[in-house]
């Protein structure tokens, strides 16, 4: 085999592993990537096990500053040549490829920093900061790929999701020590930390989770402008995972927000419906 076949061999089995991952890992990404043209898809799944590998460090069971130290390599590892990790192979072919700002990857790493570091939001200011550096941040990188030039409708597309996540994911955010709910809006509501431990699911919680929801979908109606931007295929990618968010939403919603005994869960066939419905928009 040559040089050259030898090499392209192993960027195709690095892509291959970031997009296991991705089947493996992601609730929403994989159904909606599977339906870009196959160059979109992998460099989408490798930004996705990036973030992936972020998110990993950050919630682990490590001490804050080990943490700390790893996601600092990271960053290093972003400016040297890739090594033997499937990841970084998928990733620098990817970014070599299609507009992938450094800025937006190094975003993402600002983000797990913030998460061993600070565990309270002050109001909303402060946690929309964190959104656009953990979620907003995916979008920005992304959004080269997907081939339009419009970073700040795909960071305010990727804080919508966030919020959303929020909403979901309040009992196991709580077990990791953190609570991402806005402080003064938990005070304006009169829902305390002690409510969050003890899941109770009371009629000033449903307000505060209302309130919480709404501002999501506003920022989702904003960020989905982006599909204007888009090709039909990116475009249908988009719209699956962000119609895939609203389901979930919808579903807490229909629940009463009790999202104390577990998120809400999509059947392969509410997400083919969803995946439908993007490919008919």
């Amino acid at each position: 085999m040559s040089v050259a076949r030898a090499s392209q061999a192993k960027v195709d089995a690095a892509y291959a592993e970031v997009e296991r991952l991705t089947r493996q890992r992601a609730r929403n990404f994989a159904y909606g990537i599977m339906l870009l043209p196959r160059p979109k898809r992998r460099a989408i799944a490798a930004v996705y096990a990036f973030a992936r590998r972020v998110d990993d460090i950050a919630d682990g069971s490590l001490p804050d500053e080990e943490k700390r130290v790893l996601l600092e390599q990271l960053r290093a590892r972003l400016e040297s040549p890739p090594d033997e990790d499937a990841m970084f192979i998928a990733l620098a072919d990817a970014r070599g490829r299609f507009s992938i700002p450094a800025d937006a990857l190094s975003a993402l790493i600002d983000g797990g920093v913030q998460d061993t570091e600070q565990t309270r939001y002050a109001d909303f200011d402060d946690l929309r900061g964190y959104c656009a550096r953990v979620a907003g941040a995916v979008g920005r990188a992304c959004v080269g790929v997907y081939g339009a030039d419009e970073p700040e409708r795909a960071e305010t597309l990727g804080i919508a999701l966030q919020l959303i996540n929020i909403v979901r994911d309040v009992a196991e955010d709580w077990r990791l020590g953190r609570v991402y709910l806005p402080q003064d809006e938990l005070g304006r509501f009169g829902v305390e930390d002690a409510d969050i431990a003890a899941g109770r699911v009371t009629a000033e919680w449903r307000e505060l989770m209302s309130f919480q929801a709404e501002r999501a979908r506003t920022y989702l109606a904003e960020g989905l402008t982006l599909l204007d931007y888009l090709d039909r295929r990116s475009a249908a990618c988009v719209a699956t995972f962000a119609g895939l968010y609203r389901s979930t939403l919808e579903r807490i919603e229909h629940g009463g927000f009790d999202v104390f005994d577990g998120a809400p869960t999509l059947s392969p066939v509410a997400k083919l419906r969803v995946v439908g419905a993007a490919l008919a928009r």
